[in-house]
């Protein structure tokens, strides 16, 4: 059993490493928490600058992950696993595939997929625009949302808003308390691009009040179990006004919710187009 602390994965590449990292992580995950670390080592653009790299940071076990695209860095981290290096190519193997089963050529261009993916672009724009627009913030960019969550509290509106976003999504999610008048800017947007969030009042109340336990306070209200039907009522009456379809939240994964409400978006964008 080895000792002496957690046991490094160098993750080499000549972009950033990210997929490596990815895989790395996916890998470690298997063993109990703590055997490895992961350690990054990007940009590498030379075969003499691969070799000494590699050589710097072989230790005890010699261990690293590649992506390698330059076909001179690949031969090169060959060299070095004969000699005795412990690497994976994670990346040679799927392009080597793809390449002999359709006859393309591969471009050989470190870091092509974040140059080419606008989907990744797409979701980082989702993010920033779902972070702005959290909690009822800056109403008057609703108009501009993918999607836009309403709710009382404690209905996921948040967890579910960036778990969207990371899809590409841009999530606006503005909070239903009592007496508090939503913006005006709601009523403006499509219904079929807003969703009410609820869940039945019992699930509420628990997670209220272990909401006001972590946080060491007493909010009058926020977990009765009059105080919160009648809420939820309003709330449902909000909805009923905004003609917007409900989607209940209770005792359900983010991811299945979110899928529930993908669904109907982009059904509601065939039906426009």
């Amino acid at each position: 059993m080895p000792t002496g602390g957690p046991i490094s994965i160098h993750v080499i590449s000549d972009s950033l490493g990210e997929t490596g990292e990815l895989v790395a992580r996916a890998a470690e995950a298997q063993f109990e928490p703590d055997r490895f670390r992961i350690e990054r080592l990007p940009k590498v653009t030379t075969p003499e600058q691969l070799r000494e790299t590699v050589k710097s940071h072989c230790g005890r076990y010699c261990l690293f992950f590649y992506t390698l695209v330059n076909r001179d860095l690949c031969d090169e981290m060959e060299k070095l696993c004969a000699e005795g290096i412990n690497g994976v190519d994670l990346l040679s193997p799927a392009v080597d595939t793809l390449s002999h089963v359709t006859g393309y050529q591969p471009t050989g261009v470190a870091g092509a997929m974040r140059r080419t993916d606008q989907e990744y672009f797409d979701r980082i724009e989702a993010m920033e625009y779902a972070v702005k627009h959290d909690d009822g913030r800056n109403a008057e960019g609703l108009i501009d949302a993918d999607i836009v969550l309403v709710g009382v509290s404690r209905t996921s509106k948040t967890p579910l808003a960036m778990y969207l976003a990371f899809k590409g999504w841009r999530v606006a999610n503005v909070p239903l308390a009592p007496r508090v008048t939503p913006p005006t800017e709601l009523f403006g947007v499509d219904p079929k691009r807003v969703f009410g969030l609820v869940t039945n009042a019992e699930i509420l109340m628990e997670i209220r009040t272990e909401r006001m336990r972590e946080l060491g306070g007493y909010v009058p209200g926020y977990a009765d179990h009059e105080a919160v039907e009648r809420e939820l009522e309003e709330a449902r009456a909000l909805m009923r006004r905004l003609g917007c379809l409900v989607v209940n939240t209770g005792n359900r994964a983010v991811e299945e919710a979110a899928q529930e409400i993908i669904r109907h978006v982009q059904g509601a964008y065939v039906t426009r187009d």
